[in-house]
């Protein structure tokens, strides 16, 4: 596997293309008196230009309560159908911005929130990365099984794939 570290530019591009192409999250919180994070999945909203990452949730969720006593989170995606994955550490603003709302609204976020898009429990999540890395393949899984295959057995190493900090 070679390292590709990415900044700036690059890096939130490369961060973008990886979570568009998951889509869901697992976002950590960290809860008082544990020694365990909390976790639960999530569809990001949009990946912004600098590389923030939003979400709607409930204030009534355990994520939001955990949240009001530890800004930090950390969010990890898995691709296993192309053994793409990436770990973030950032820090998360809560808010409760209509225009944002508005803007994620859909029929997936409907199902959560039976009042609508006026649901009083309805908050946003803003998750800055701090750091991130990554780890992904340059072809598709079986090619990656074969180049695996064929290192175990000839004793060569191969280039299955990269992996890297993103620093944004």
């Amino acid at each position: 596997m070679s390292t590709e570290n990415l900044q700036n530019r690059e890096a939130i591009e490369k961060l973008k293309k990886l979570i568009d192409k998951i889509d869901i999250g697992m976002v950590c919180t960290f809860v008082s008196q544990s020694d365990y994070p909390h976790a639960v999945p999530m569809s990001r909203q949009e990946v912004d230009d600098n590389g923030a990452i939003w979400f709607l949730f409930s204030a009534e969720s355990d994520t939001h309560q955990n949240l009001q006593q530890n800004h930090k989170v950390s969010v990890l995606y898995s691709d296993i159908r192309d053994y793409n994955f990436l770990s973030i550490n950032g820090t998360a603003e809560i808010s409760q911005d209509q225009a944002r709302i508005d803007k994620y609204w859909n029929n997936m976020v409907a199902a959560w929130f039976e009042q609508g898009r006026e649901d009083p429990r309805i908050r946003v999540l803003k998750v800055t990365p701090e750091d991130a890395h990554y780890w992904d393949n340059k072809t598709n899984k079986l090619v990656t099984l074969l180049k695996v295959a064929a290192s175990a057995v000839s004793g060569k190493r191969m280039d299955i794939g990269r992996e890297g900090d993103l620093d944004l």
